[in-house]
């Protein structure tokens, strides 16, 4: 129950995912209320033993039979659940397929725990989802207190105003008055008196204006430096590893509102500050007080909280991407179109249209004079854009839609030779800026991501193995435009997180643990559980493969990967185990270990000669389906029972997929394979219902 209930706690787009999980599958109103005799259960275990399952359904009728008994007891039958309908559910959808439930819940709650762990551990993505929600209403209710404070010291402004205004009328009033009456002139003390008072009264206003002035200037520093040093630096991180796959968050609001409320506040504070300057100014003002001291030192301090405010508030909100390659960033290819968005976070009315951003590339790159054979580019067209409020939120953003490149042959050759490849070179593009209003000016520029740039698409793949790894080891705010010329290795943990997003990005399906371990075998090979570049994308090239797999899902598997009707990644030995002792028609689809640009293994059991035969073909590439019309002969029929990674209750969605039906087609195509596929038509006119015929991994 601790799990299921954790779980009710997440936010609304987590709770969603847990709700994906069900949908279709498996009732989530039946998850909710027997969620304590669910989790108390080895789901894992009965997964895989037909006598467990049994004894784990039989254990969920028995508790809704108790609590719909106890329903019918306190007379709360129309206020509760449906529990005879829950029964009827399971009875109807698993009374003959216990282990089928078994599989389900024994997935979910796996699932369950991976998005729980997301949200309290949120690994590699910047802090906790709970506790950034934490110092994220912390840091409203400070914002808030800034707010109140500056209200404070308008009125307290005001107040001065009024106090000013009084003083100055009865200074003038009475001095007329003295002129017309010279019998007035013997009040002259009593109203100087009373003058000094005022004066000494607006003397202690104008103090604690400045007092509470300083508050707020206490105040905002530590929030300046957490906005600048801390969220704005993990909201980075979160990005760059957004650029690789992660799911991390990269919404900007909460920044935006932060930068924004702050740059307010130290713009009312100056606002204030100059009046309390013309006040002393006005002619005939006497202070004898260190105000002036006091003020210029208050100053100095508002000043540079709002330059180090406004020097951090460009970012660049979309790193560059180009149409052709929308989930793979940062690779630019020269001559073609790429666009980058910029966003100003101090989103203030006085600020329209003040700013005028212009892209520089590898702006300030000592590489680009010290390093030789260090290609050199620039943009086709040299464009400015102006900061203004005219998109749908009112954000002070500028997209740069229309940038592409071009190489810059002849230019300097440096003195540091370079080793680097073509996709191992690492660039950046700044935006700069010139800030100028009220006495304030300021240059600010905001830096993209390094950015991989290619010259042909068959660089493609190797250069996205640079942008992983760079993203990996460089993380926050450091730029080294030099790893690859001595790159660290990656720990497998890294790896395998950043590999696992790429499937999620490609086939919305993460690799799990035993795919993983397969990996694992294959690319690992030091004791510290280090991974070497040279490794990964050069000598052995791990990557390639790799890559060549993502390639045949995005193009030929999307459907059969997300649902997991495909292994995936088996060694050819695991695939033997797994098919031992099954009946004839047992298939398993894997990735082959044997080509590298991506191709399905397709392996099944075949007794139509009485003897256990596993048969294989390897290497397979899909293409688009042949068409029989003209075939007197129809195709034999698809496998009757795949073993996957999801639930068995796949046949008639397998059969008519376009790759079991090529992959059955081909039998024709080469007939020395067809006698393989005789015992399938058999099996085809026989009814069969998938039985678990999963294995545990």
């Amino acid at each position: 129950m601790a799990q299921w209930q954790d779980l009710l706690r997440l936010d609304a787009a987590l709770q969603a995912r847990v709700s994906q999980l069900y949908e279709g599958r498996f009732p989530r109103e039946i998850r909710h209320y027997l969620c304590v005799l669910i989790e108390s259960l080895d789901w894992d275990l009965a997964a895989g033993d037909e006598n467990a399952a049994s004894t784990c359904f039989h254990a969920l009728l028995e508790d809704l039979q108790g609590q719909w008994i106890r329903s019918v007891q306190e007379n709360i039958l129309l206020q509760g659940p449906d529990y005879p309908g829950m029964k009827d559910y399971l009875l109807k959808n698993f009374e003959y397929k216990p282990l089928n439930l078994a599989v389900i819940l024994s997935e979910c709650l796996k699932e369950e725990r991976k998005i729980k762990a997301s949200a309290s551990a949120a690994q590699a993505c910047g802090s906790p989802d709970i506790d950034r929600k934490w110092k994220w209403k912390d840091m409203d209710n400070k914002i808030n207190e800034l707010k109140r404070l500056i209200m404070e010291v308008k009125k307290e402004m005001k107040s001065l105003e009024i106090l000013n205004d009084n003083l100055d009328f009865i200074q003038k009033t009475w001095q007329n008055k003295v002129e017309q009456d010279i019998g007035l002139a013997r009040s002259h003390a009593v109203v100087e008196e009373e003058c000094c008072k005022r004066t000494n009264f607006i003397t202690e206003t104008k103090q604690v204006a400045l007092q509470e002035i300083g508050n707020i200037l206490n105040l905002a520093q530590p929030i300046v430096a957490t906005l600048t040093e801390v969220e704005l630096s993990e909201w980075r991180l979160r990005q760059q590893l957004a650029c690789i796959g992660s799911p991390a968050d990269t919404c900007l609001d909460h920044l935006q509102k932060w930068f924004t409320a702050v740059a307010e506040v130290l713009l009312g504070v100056r606002e204030q500050l100059q009046k309390l300057k013309e006040q002393n100014n006005t002619p005939g003002s006497t202070d004898a007080s260190n105000l002036p001291g006091l003020m210029a030192i208050i100053e100095n301090q508002t000043l540079s909280l709002f330059t180090q405010l406004l020097a951090n508030a460009l970012v660049v909100e979309k790193q560059p991407i180009m149409l052709r390659l929308p989930q793979r960033p940062l690779i630019l290819k020269t001559g073609v179109r790429f666009s980058v968005r910029v966003r100003f976070l101090a989103n203030l009315p006085e600020f329209k249209c003040l700013l005028k951003v212009k892209p520089v590339f590898d702006k300030d790159v000592e590489e680009v004079k010290t390093v030789k054979w260090f290609r050199h580019f620039d943009f086709n067209s040299d464009e400015c854009k102006v900061l203004d409020v005219d998109s749908p939120n009112g954000d002070l953003v500028t997209e740069f839609s229309h940038m592409s490149l071009k190489e810059i042959k002849g230019r300097t050759k440096g003195s540091i030779e370079s080793r680097l490849a073509v996709t191992e070179e690492l660039h950046i593009i700044k935006f700069v800026t010139e800030f100028r209003h009220v006495g304030l000016e300021l240059n600010i520029e905001a830096s993209t991501l390094p950015v991989v740039v290619i010259s042909a698409t068959t660089q493609v793949s190797s250069a996205w193995a640079s942008i992983m790894w760079n993203n990996m080891l460089s993380t926050g705010d450091s730029r080294n435009l030099q790893l690859f010329v001595d790159p660290p290795p990656l720990t497998w943990e890294q790896l395998s997180q950043v590999l696992s997003w790429q499937f999620v990005c490609t086939g919305k399906r993460e690799l799990d643990e035993n795919q993983l371990s397969m990996l694992r075998d294959k690319i690992v090979d030091d004791p510290d559980d280090l991974v070497h570049w040279s490794k990964f994308s050069k000598n052995e090239n791990a990557w390639l493969w790799i890559d060549g797999i993502l390639d045949l899902i995005k193009k030929h598997l999307v459907d059969l990967w997300q649902d997991g009707s495909i292994m995936g990644f088996i060694s050819r030995e695991r695939t033997a185990e797994l098919l031992k002792e099954k009946r004839t028609g047992t298939f398993l689809l894997r990735f082959s270990e044997s080509r590298t640009n991506g191709a399905i293994s397709f392996s099944w059991v075949d007794n139509s000669n009485g003897a256990e035969k596993i048969r294989a073909r390897d290497g397979y590439v899909p293409r688009k389906r042949v068409d029989f019309s003209d075939n007197p002969t129809p195709p034999p029929s698809p496998p009757r029972e795949p073993i996957t990674d999801m639930d068995m209750d796949v046949e008639t969605k397998l059969e008519s997929h376009e790759l079991i039906q090529e992959l059955f087609a081909d039998s024709f195509i080469f007939p020395e394979h067809y006698g393989s596929w005789t015992s399938y038509e058999k099996t085809a006119s026989t009814p069969t219902s998938f039985v678990d015929t999963r294995c545990s991994v």
